[in-house]
């Protein structure tokens, strides 16, 4: 049995999401060295893991562009850097002080850093799930699913979208043109998602591609053996009716864990680290928090602000790293990717 790795680094980042992808490009272009931690078994963390086929529409020079697609590119920008990866690691431990800490997996990895970034997204996730009876048998068979990994595992069937969020919104979209039928149900005739999403959304209800059932809840389901045949929706009144169907896909947002990073002895509010908004540092000198993690006045939960954050984050790292050095950036266009 081979002994786990002991490394030492300039940068520790924890978290292997498309903000820990590009903390990591940000540190390689000012020549600091930096590994990766992460607990899924690949990069990619939520992007790749739960929604790879999901087509992301804020990134900067794509109109659109798919979760999966988005972390292969970020992983091609990175390999000049040729990072070291610990995937399949939970840090399970943090100690030391600005210019000298110490991290530990559940693997035995052992981890000097001068600094650490903490990208860690909604950090442990799980879906919240809908209290319906039944509910587990249905989940076994892929008939109740929170996640959607193959559009094309949905072709020609009758699904009951739930919720009234982004999720919700940009799945009904993505889905219409491979499902047979579409419901959309949520308790009010009010969405939660980004003005042209409820454009795009308009136009497939209008297009009868998408069918909105409102003011109604989730109230049971129907079937046998895992089979859905059925969901059956209600007002607050009490009235029910029942949705033809054979797949259910609740998007209620994910519950979420900071999960050991609680016990480090950084400042947290309801799962997210308050960071200062010029650095990102935490409250604990030396380590750093981008993406959703992290929390400001101001804050905006989209990947591009995780990148700024990452790119700011690994600024104010330089000086800790190469405290004699000055840093003299130079735009990559003018200079390129350090040798």
């Amino acid at each position: 049995m081979t002994d786990a790795p002991t490394l030492s680094t300039d940068v520790a980042i924890i978290g292997a999401g498309p903000t820990g992808l590009f903390a990591a490009f940000e540190c390689g272009m000012l020549k600091l060295d930096c590994v990766l931690l992460d607990a899924l078994d690949s990069i990619g963390g939520q992007c790749a893991a739960l929604y790879p086929e999901k087509p992301i529409y804020d990134i900067p020079a794509h109109p659109a562009i798919e979760g999966g697609a988005l972390i292969e590119a970020l992983d091609r920008q990175i390999a000049p850097f040729a990072v070291p990866r610990l995937l399949s690691r939970r840090v399970e431990g943090l100690t030391g002080h600005r210019g000298a800490f110490t991290l530990r997996t559940d693997r035995g990895d052992i981890i000097s850093a001068r600094a650490v970034i903490i990208a860690a997204g909604a950090g442990a996730f799980g879906p919240n799930r809908p209290p319906l009876a039944g509910l587990e048998g249905f989940e076994a068979t892929g008939a109740v699913q929170y996640y959607v990994r193959r559009r094309a595992d949905f072709t020609g069937t009758r699904i009951v979208i739930a919720g009234g969020g982004d999720s919700a919104i940009d799945w009904a979209l993505a889905l219409k043109d491979e499902a047979e039928k579409i419901f959309l149900v949520h308790r009010r005739d009010r969405f939660r998602a980004a003005p042209e999403s409820l454009r795009q959304l308009d136009e497939a209800v209008a297009a009868g591609r998408i069918e909105k059932i409102v003011p109604y809840q989730l109230h049971g389901l129907h079937g046998t053996n895992g089979t859905l045949h059925g969901v059956e929706v209600a007002t607050l009144d009490g009235d029910t009716r029942v949705l033809e169907a054979d797949r259910l896909l609740p998007f209620f947002g994910l519950s979420t864990d900071l999960g050991p990073i609680a016990q480090w002895g950084i400042d947290s509010i309801r799962s997210t680290i308050p960071v200062v908004p010029s650095s990102c540092e935490t409250s604990l000198p030396g380590v750093f928090a981008i993406g959703d993690v992290a929390t400001y006045p101001g804050k905006l939960k989209l990947i591009l602000q995780g990148f700024s954050e990452g790119a700011m984050a690994a600024h104010a790292i330089h000086p800790i790293v190469r405290p004699d050095t000055a840093l003299h950036f130079e735009y990559s266009t003018s200079k390129g990717v350090p040798g």
